[in-house]
């Protein structure tokens, strides 16, 4: 999906015009010394790639198989797939192969689409490597294997189970022998869904075009990212599909590509906040950056506006030289922008509670890439 009407040159152009423009000066060049008698040519011959390995481990020949393959001397196992019960002390309902599970299940069990997964040790700051949590994220679903009759007579029943199927999921798992384990029941383990309660923070909480009250759920969580502070960073991606604008659409809808159709999950027909014509501000409580807690399970996921309101594709964190916290970032879509937020204060080791409030105040950049392969950050300021 295209939405971007700049009429800039895009990333790709750009990389593509600088190659030609390499192979034509190599050309030029190689024709040039061509040209002078008695000047040897072998100096200019591409090195070959010495013969040792490049990998410790044989490669995975190319097959079709429906299988997983792994190089000689190692194996894989299903840790936690789709329909395994989390272990929450709620429930820990088993997978019913028929698809006849209920949304009540589904939100005990792991979701759908595995995606980003972060690894958290236990006890939490042990660098343990035998006992932690996993953050793990279910990015969207295929209806038609999650419910008894696919898509069929959809009904409420069917939508609230979709949403459960979606979000991110916090399960604990040891290394028990040789294989791993996911831990059932664990203190820690929960789901994060599309109907689960969560609160903004940062400078676009409680602007009205949020709307009136916390926001509800995450969708469409693709890549992720870790803070120094132990912390889950989820990113809802392609946030416009799930919603329906069958009326005059406004230019902030139509930018992020919400449609008369979506992307076919008909939430609206039973869930009227995805129906964006009657609920204008529901949208754009999707598009976040949303940071979960996995060593506190009572804690409410935060949906960070610092960091901006995009289709947000990874959330990368690292420190600067002077102690701030740098998250960089790219929107999924094509033809869009890579950016990068500035924390205005600094990281504080040990103050988990202080640096839990780093990602609410700084600035945020966009990158601006330039002919010559050079580039700038540009402050998105106002």
């Amino acid at each position: 999906m295209e939405n971007n009407s700049s009429t800039g040159r895009d990333l790709g152009t750009l990389l593509q015009y600088r190659s030609d423009r390499r192979q034509v000066l190599k050309a030029g060049l190689a024709g040039m010394l061509a040209a002078l008698p008695g000047l040897p040519l072998s100096g200019c011959a591409t090195r070959g790639i010495s013969g040792g390995p490049l990998l410790g481990f044989a490669s995975v020949p190319i097959s079709t198989a429906d299988e997983v393959r792994v190089p000689p001397g190692y194996r894989a196992q299903v840790l936690y797939g789709w329909g395994d019960p989390v272990g929450a002390a709620a429930g820990q309902p088993a997978f019913r192969w028929d698809a006849g599970n209920s949304a009540e299940d589904q939100a005990l069990q792991a979701g759908m689409h595995h995606d980003a997964i972060e690894y958290f040790p236990l006890p939490a700051g042990s660098g343990s490597s035998n006992r932690a949590l996993l953050a793990v994220n279910h990015e969207y679903t295929d209806d038609g294997l999650l419910h008894a009759d696919g898509m069929k007579t959809w009904t409420a029943e069917k939508v609230r189970k979709s949403q459960a199927a979606h979000g991110a999921a916090i399960v604990e798992v040891e290394l028990s022998g040789t294989a791993w384990r996911v831990v059932r029941p664990s203190r820690y383990a929960r789901r994060i869904t599309a109907s689960t309660p969560m609160r903004f923070s940062g400078p676009a909480a409680g602007h009205p075009l949020l709307g009136a009250g916390d926001p509800v759920g995450t969708l469409n969580n693709c890549a992720g990212g870790i803070t120094p502070w132990g912390t889950y960073l989820t990113c809802e991606e392609n946030f416009n599909g799930y919603f329906v604008n069958a009326g005059e659409i406004p230019p902030e809808q139509r930018r992020y590509g919400i449609n008369a159709r979506g992307f076919g999950y008909r939430w609206h027909e039973f869930d009227s906040r995805f129906d964006a014509a009657a609920h204008p501000h529901e949208p754009n409580r999707f598009g976040w950056v949303v940071e979960i807690d996995p060593y506190d399970p009572h804690s409410r996921p935060v949906k960070r506006t610092a960091l901006g309101r995009f289709k947000h594709e990874g959330a990368m964190v690292t420190l600067a030289s002077d102690g701030r916290v740098v998250v960089y970032m790219g929107d999924d879509e094509r033809f869009e922008y890579v950016y990068k937020f500035v924390s205005r204060d600094r990281y504080r080791p040990g103050d988990r509670a202080a640096n839990r409030e780093l990602l609410d105040q700084g600035r945020l950049y966009a990158a601006r890439f330039d002919d010559n392969g050079s580039g700038r950050w540009l402050a998105l300021d106002g």
